[in-house]
């Protein structure tokens, strides 16, 4: 699968957003976006006009950075989201929020989504004791992510353990923190999607 290579801080910048792309940078005064709040490139200090197309752009294309993926794989999502019963966009929130790969960030075994993803990868973490490597797979309701047992020295993992206080783990998950383990208590709704994301002008986009 391909995936996004350039400058991380750039996309932030973009979005004039943080999307906490590398981690604990975010949260320090080395976040780019603190120290250049204005999009990137040659006109970014320019005054710019958007359009009602533009701004759902925009929205589109925050939600793809914040979780990784490129327009094909996001378009499927949506998809399914728009075949499923009940709100289009609530449905392709949830969709997104159960990927393994943001699972293990959500529990705070990684710093970004880009170091769950490697992490989930190479094979660190299990699903109800099963070795997963596809960053892509959905878990559901009574899933179990652990952490594998060689890989609990990994000095990565265990900072971003330490840090997780300061972030959070969502309602819908529960962390282990001593036995290296998350479980997932229930499917994520709207409620439990904190951050800033208005899902309705993606549904708008689409569908013209």
């Amino acid at each position: 699968m391909a995936r996004y290579t350039g400058p991380s801080c750039r996309l932030c910048r973009r979005e004039n957003m943080e999307l906490f792309l590398k981690g604990d940078r975010c949260y320090t005064d080395k976040c780019a976006l603190k120290r250049r709040n204005y999009p990137p490139g040659q006109h970014g200090q320019g005054r710019s006009k958007t359009s009602d197309y533009g701004v759902q752009l925009r929205e589109k294309q925050k939600v793809k950075r914040l979780y990784g993926l490129l327009e094909k794989q996001f378009r499927s999502y949506f998809g399914r989201a728009d075949r499923m019963k009940g709100v289009t966009g609530a449905n392709l929130l949830s969709l997104l929020e159960r990927r393994l790969d943001n699972v293990v960030y959500r529990l705070g075994f990684a710093s970004s989504r880009a170091e769950s993803r490697q992490l989930v990868r190479h094979g660190h973490f299990t699903l109800n004791g099963r070795k997963a490597t596809i960053p892509s797979m959905q878990v559901k309701a009574g899933d179990l992510v652990e952490l594998r047992e060689k890989s609990r020295t990994v000095a990565a993992i265990s900072d971003a353990l330490d840090a997780v206080v300061r972030r959070g783990v969502p309602q819908w998950l529960e962390l282990d923190r001593d036995a290296f383990k998350g479980s997932v208590k229930s499917l994520p709704v709207r409620e439990d999607i904190v951050t800033p994301i208005q899902e309705q002008l993606i549904v708008e986009l689409y569908s013209k």
